[in-house]
């Protein structure tokens, strides 16, 4: 979501060149002490500039403010610290963060799933899973009880169920059980009226796992309106990173929730389809279903 425009604050101008150095430098000084808490003082002062100046300038160059780019740079340590340390509160106090409670108030919403779990590869989750048939072909769902973590499609009900256990080797993963049979049903019948066109948006619970970046592009891939597209470097732009245009695109490829993160809706800038992990005439069908419905409107 775009922050309101202001009409009474024109836009920063652009940096000079030695400016735009110091900030370049600030982030890489960020970067290299991730686990510790820089003041916004301290930074000013290597830059040479105010603390309020540097705070304007650092956003307009970077995008976000410092301490944004710092919690960024904390949360990748946290991701690699969460593979190699020894318990989970020994990777959070690794990566800079004063206590365990700051972390989880707010990593669902950036890891996806909260640091036990993402480090475990899932484990101490249960996923249940069922397949279905839709006008694309066979699908599979798997779903924790907080929401479908796993949408895919494909030619063979084997392979698929492969695919869920690769992405999630900890988990304990089972069939639904027959009185989640009723909800499964539910979820189809509003998944084949999305591929018909009946229902452009598809409410369906999400839970999912990525990395911040990840999480940050297929949120934004969320907010594509139905029946449009948007660009890799588009999508790039939107987030404020112009130069991660190849980022955006294995983003995209490595979505596991097909539809809900709707990664179809993003294309090349010279028109064409680009890739899509389940085939591109699924990915043209989609597209097309969805213009021809918005159209219609």
């Amino acid at each position: 979501m775009h922050a309101p425009d202001h009409q009474a604050t024109p836009p920063d101008p652009a940096p000079p060149a030695d400016e735009a150095a110091r900030i370049a430098e600030a982030c890489r000084h960020i970067e290299a002490h991730a686990d510790e808490r820089l003041s916004l003082a301290s930074l000013a002062a290597g830059a040479g500039l105010s603390p309020f100046h540097f705070q304007r300038r650092f956003k307009a160059v970077v995008g976000v403010t410092p301490k944004q780019y710092a919690d960024a740079c904390r949360l990748g340590t946290l991701r690699r610290e969460l593979r190699s340390s020894p318990s989970v509160s020994d990777a959070i106090y690794g990566a800079g963060y004063g206590s365990t409670s700051r972390v989880y108030e707010k990593i669902d919403t950036r890891l996806g799933m909260t640091p036990a779990e993402y480090r475990a590869g899932g484990q101490g989750v249960a996923i249940s899973y069922a397949h279905g048939d839709t006008p694309l072909g066979p699908v599979l769902i798997g779903a924790s009880d907080r929401g479908i973590c796993f949408l895919q499609f494909g030619d063979a009900a084997a392979a698929l169920l492969a695919a869920l256990r690769d992405e999630y080797p900890a988990a304990r993963i089972a069939p639904m059980a027959a009185e989640q049979a009723g909800l499964f049903g539910d979820w189809m019948q509003r998944l084949g009226e999305h591929l018909q066109g009946r229902r452009p948006r598809l409410d369906l619970p999400l839970h999912t796992r990525g990395t911040a970046f990840q999480l940050e592009v297929w949120n934004y891939l969320q907010t594509i309106p139905y029946g449009e597209l948007r660009s890799y470097t588009e999508v790039a732009q939107a987030l404020g990173r112009p130069n991660a245009v190849r980022a955006v695109a294995r983003a995209c490829a490595t979505n596991k929730v097909a539809l809900l993160i709707p990664c179809h809706r993003v294309i090349r800038g010279d028109g064409a389809l680009a890739g899509y992990r389940w085939g591109l005439a699924r990915k043209r069908t989609l597209i097309d279903t969805e213009r021809a419905h918005r159209d219609g409107e």
